[in-house]
Formats: structure tokens, C-alpha cells, sequence
């Protein structure tokens, strides 16, 4: 399992520590990515301010996880070390068998919209009939 996140716990009922200790029970690895560039400057319309996008980062907390499951931390900074990195996990920990999988699609819409279409006319030609 890949988690991509700031490590900031800020939604859900479960603690991420007991998340990954259900994964290690259940022989799951978990890699962890921290996303954030760090500081970065952002031009507004008058002027340019300093922002950092990694503020939140909780990288013990994305250490700790990875550590717990067997898995190992990532630091990702723009969206090529992303993409080294997920080259990186996947050298670690290829698919072992890929499978690729089709389902049929069928539009069903034409039927209710017949039917509407059909009581429409049936109401218009009884209305017409009655008057």
C-alpha cells in the first residue's frame, strides 16, 4: 500500500498508528510519501508571498507507519521525485500478477425515457379527446 500524505491526522475516527497496526497484522506493507515543496513563493495580484506547503508535514508520524508495516519513507517535493519515487516502490515491491479486467456496459437509459415519452403522448392524446 502506497500512502501519499502530509501525515497530519485531521479526519477519521481511527488513530494512523492503529491503522498500521491492523496493516502489519494483515501482512500489509505500507510505503509513505510525504508530499510538500517547503517553502515556496506564490505571486498574488500586487504582490509575492512566502507559503510553506510542507507546514503540516508530519514526517515522524509517516516514518513510524512505514517503519511499523515493514515499508519505508518517502520525502516528495515536486512531481518528478514522485515519479522516481513510485518507479522506486514498485523495483521494492512489484505486482506480482497484473490483471486487467472488463465489464460490460449497457445503457439501459432509453427505456425509462421511452416510457416517459410514451405516457406523455398517451396523456396529450387523451387530454385532446376530452376537450
Amino acid at each position: 500500500m502506497i500512502l501519499l500524505s502530509d501525515g497530519s491526522n485531521n479526519a477519521g475516527v481511527l488513530d494512523p498508528m492503529e491503522a498500521a497496526e491492523i496493516a502489519k497484522k494483515n501482512n500489509t506493507i505500507i510505503y509513505t510519501v510525504g508530499i510538500g515543496a517547503g517553502e515556496m513563493q506564490v505571486r498574488e495580484f500586487f504582490m509575492t508571498r512566502t507559503v510553506n506547503t510542507a507546514e503540516d508535514l508530519d514526517e515522524r508520524a509517516l516514518i513510524d507507519i512505514a517503519e511499523l508495516t515493514g515499508g519505508q519513507y518517502f520525502r516528495a517535493r515536486n512531481a518528478k521525485e514522485l515519479s522516481t519515487i513510485y518507479d522506486t516502490i514498485n523495483a521494492l515491491q512489484p505486482v506480482q500478477q497484473a490483471t486487467q479486467s472488463w465489464r460490460p456496459k449497457t445503457e439501459w437509459f432509453f427505456v425509462p425515457t421511452f416510457i416517459a415519452l410514451l405516457l406523455l403522448a398517451m396523456t396529450l392524446m387523451i387530454r385532446r379527446s376530452h376537450v
